[in-house]
């Protein structure tokens, strides 16, 4: 499976277009312009599976920086900024980590 199985790839395109520029990703407007905000908690889980680069179950700061390029490879990494602000929004806990729960979180902010 795919994110463009669950996600329209003309939302991804509009997404990413969004925040081109370093340091103007939000995740919460990200989620909503992807699609990601209107999905279920199941797809949500998917999407992060996904996500999860090395399937630990978690997604790590190593990873997220390049969470765009999940989405196409082409895209720019996260700014130390951008990341560290994402991961300590989602990281529910303080570990470091954002757990799938983590994702879901911003479909409700």
């Amino acid at each position: 499976m795919s994110l463009t199985d669950i996600l329209s790839p003309s939302d991804i395109a509009a997404a990413l277009r969004d925040c081109q520029a370093p340091d103007s990703f939000s995740p919460k407007k990200f989620f909503q312009i992807s699609g990601m905000s209107k999905k279920s908690s199941s797809q949500l889980k998917e999407i992060f599976r996904i996500l999860d680069n090395d399937q630990s179950g978690f997604i790590e700061e190593d990873e997220l920086k390049y969470f765009l390029q999940r989405f196409e490879c082409g895209a720019r990494v996260l700014t130390t900024s951008e990341t560290k602000t994402f991961l300590a929004a989602a990281d529910h806990d303080g570990d470091g980590k954002i757990g799938a729960e983590g994702i879901d979180y911003f479909k409700y902010r």
